[in-house]
């Protein structure tokens, strides 16, 4: 009975022997399994070198500040016009507040006025059923008779509607504040979207840039005439999170240089087509090496679009405030015809603009640590030049 007992049970294997014996599919499964820990300790005591990201090029590093730099350009022009667009409803609100403030005095002294018709018709007998009206509590209900009240022909009648008029006239000033308000809400909700993005790429550059020597950078500028540098002048009117300042490299040398090799101020003026735009280009020569701070207008530093428009308007046109709206501030120059004081636009978003003056060059503020400088207008896609009326 033992035996077969025996005989129908698997023997019992030692404990060990699932380790060391067992059959050959056994084995080979875990000799495979042995050898792929063994593979994936290797793999992780050398993951701090076989598996690190390679370390970028100058080069590339160059195309993607590039890149950053552009897209920094296009949520600065966002971000003016939106600042255009909330300094609009912020006069606008002023505006309707001061209107509703003088309306509303103008009905305080009407509703005084029926306050003493009715006092001298209450002495003499009664109260006319207009002024009643008037003295309710329900000022709607007023406003509903006011027809009525007109038919009547009395002078408290008269009096009366005068005062509707009035009363109606200060709720629609209300009623346009309250939208003024909302509005202004609305785009400075946009602005604090297109200063944080602005920030974020110009950090994003900024990160980029330190990881090059000093000599990288400098040869990087050198190559692209300064297109590429250090941050400099990073925020608007240099009040939030401070401004930072490049050295600008081989490129601020060159912004430095007033007129340079291109025959300088009195020469382009001199070329200019009227004299509005010979004062533009002598008041762009007079801000070369001045900081690109975005979001500026002047006089300490300037974005793109804000030195073109504070250069106009030392030749006597107000421009607008962003390079989509300065494109059409005047009729479109072919680019075979420019003059110096014609606006020159890049890229197809036309996020940046300079101000031709002759011979393929332009003075531009370029980007943050690079000043403002002469530059070749085919250093960037051409999208467009207008000539300011």
């Amino acid at each position: 009975m033992t035996a077969t007992v025996a005989s129908h049970r698997k023997p019992r294997q030692h404990p060990l022997a699932a380790l060391t014996g067992g059959s050959r599919s056994a084995r080979t499964a875990r000799t495979a399994a042995t050898l792929a820990l063994a593979g994936a300790a290797t793999a992780t005591g050398l993951d701090g070198t076989a598996q690190a990201a390679p370390r970028p090029t100058p080069a590339q590093v160059k195309d993607r500040v590039d890149a950053l730099y552009q897209e920094a350009e296009v949520a600065t022009q966002n971000y003016n016009g939106a600042k255009e667009s909330a300094d609009t409803a912020r006069e606008e609100l002023s505006r309707l507040q001061d209107e509703a403030a003088r309306r509303t005095r103008k009905l305080n002294a009407a509703r005084t006025e029926l306050g003493t018709l009715a006092a001298r018709q209450y002495r003499s007998g009664g109260i006319d059923p207009a002024v009643q009206l008037l003295l309710s509590a329900d000022p709607q209900r007023y406003l509903d008779g006011a027809a009525v009240l007109e038919r009547t022909g009395s002078h408290q009648a008269t009096a009366v509607a005068g005062y509707a008029r009035r009363l109606g006239s200060v709720r629609q000033v209300r009623e346009r504040a309250e939208d003024t308000v909302q509005r202004l809400a609305d785009t400075e909700t946009r602005l604090k979207k297109h200063r944080l993005t602005v920030v974020h790429k110009l950090d994003a550059a900024e990160q980029l840039l330190s990881r090059l020597t000093t000599e990288q950078r400098r040869r990087m500028t050198a190559r692209d005439g300064g297109r590429s540098g250090p941050g400099q002048g990073r925020t608007e009117g240099r009040t939030e999170r401070g401004a930072r300042r490049g050295d600008g490299g081989v490129g601020g040398a060159l912004g430095g240089m007033p007129g340079g090799a291109y025959g300088g101020p009195a020469a382009t003026a001199a070329q200019a087509p009227n004299p509005r735009a010979a004062r533009a280009v002598s008041f762009a020569y007079s801000a070369l090496g001045k900081p690109y701070v975005w979001g500026a207008t002047g006089p300490s530093g300037y974005d793109c679009s804000g030195l073109t428009q504070a250069a106009w308007k030392a030749g006597g046109v107000a421009l607008p405030r962003t390079t989509y709206t300065q494109i059409s501030s005047g009729p479109r120059v072919a680019r075979s015809q420019l003059a110096p004081g014609d606006l020159v636009f890049f890229y197809s978003g036309i996020s940046h603009v300079g101000l031709y003056i002759g011979d393929g060059q332009m003075i531009h503020a370029p980007h943050p640590g690079a000043p403002v400088r002469i530059a070749p207008i085919d250093q960037m896609p051409f999208a467009a030049a207008t000539r300011p009326a």
